[in-house]
């Protein structure tokens, strides 16, 4: 598994660290500091090194967090916007997973962290890890799933990278609640909504069965309402949650984007977007 993590001074970024360590077996891991660079920066190449042997002493307890055994550790610090390094990094290194760390989003101060978060959500274009608040043992997964294709996806990438350890895994759909229609429109739509809540209930019946290994214990759930609002409030009791963002652009990338985005900043755990 290689992974790049985003570092800063943060303990939120030091949490990080410790869960994919916790999550995975460590092939190799690319801590990755980005400077935000000041007006006064350009040409002066001693102020820039300056800024950037200042944060060497946060990449070796990065270093330190990380598994005794892992193969590979390499860093990349630059004076350069840190979203932006990030994901040029990610498209240079190519990891199987970008990890990032954020607080509470509850707090003002974390106001820009989502929004770091959330741009690093629209632009990568790799599975990334967006790590809730302090290290936890992940024990049960939530794993939601809007299509066939979407589950596929998830479905494959979990196969391909296995956690640590064993986790159980319910595995969620959620089908839009129609609200504020009258008695008739619902009734001419009866036979539609019925047959909607069969093919959700075989969707994710599919998924367990090809995911169900030593790996995963599965169980399944389909509920009513909307997505972001039903997936948050299942996940109180999960220790990660795991979703699927499309492969879009323009404005289809935003609309993806904002589900994804949306259970970020609400659910208390860590969630895991796969592409």
């Amino acid at each position: 598994m290689r992974i790049l993590a985003g570092v800063d001074w943060s303990d939120e970024a030091f949490a990080a660290l410790e869960q994919i360590g916790l999550l995975y077996r460590l092939d190799e891991v690319v801590l990755v500091h980005g400077v935000t660079q000041v007006a006064n920066l350009h040409g002066h190449v001693e102020f820039r090194q300056a800024l950037v042997d200042a944060v060497r002493p946060v990449v070796e307890r990065c270093r330190a967090l990380l598994p005794a055994e892992t193969p590979s550790i390499q860093t990349l610090c630059e004076a350069q916007d840190p979203v932006s390094f990030i994901l040029h990094s990610a498209a240079t290194v190519k990891p199987d997973l970008i990890a990032i760390g954020i607080g509470d989003p509850s707090r003002e101060k974390e106001f820009f962290e989502v929004e770091e978060s959330h741009r690093i959500l629209l632009y990568a274009t790799v599975p990334t890890l967006i790590v809730k608040g302090k290290t936890r043992s992940v024990a049960r997964v939530l794993m939601a799933v809007e299509g066939r294709e979407d589950a596929i996806r998830v479905q494959t990438w979990l196969t391909a990278h296995p956690f640590k350890n064993p986790v159980a895994v319910t595995i969620l759909s959620v089908l839009p609640q129609l609200d504020n229609i009258s008695a008739e429109l619902m009734a001419s739509l009866k036979a539609r909504i019925e047959q909607n809540e069969r093919d959700a209930k075989q969707l994710v019946n599919d998924t367990a069965q090809a995911l169900a290994s030593p790996h995963f214990a599965v169980s399944t759930d389909v509920r009513l309402g909307d997505p972001v609002t039903a997936v948050c409030e299942v996940g109180h009791g999960y220790d990660l949650i795991v979703l699927s963002t499309h492969g879009r652009t323009g404005l289809n990338r935003f609309v993806s984007g904002s589900v994804s985005g949306g259970i970020v900043h609400r659910t208390g755990c860590s969630v895991l977007v796969v592409r």
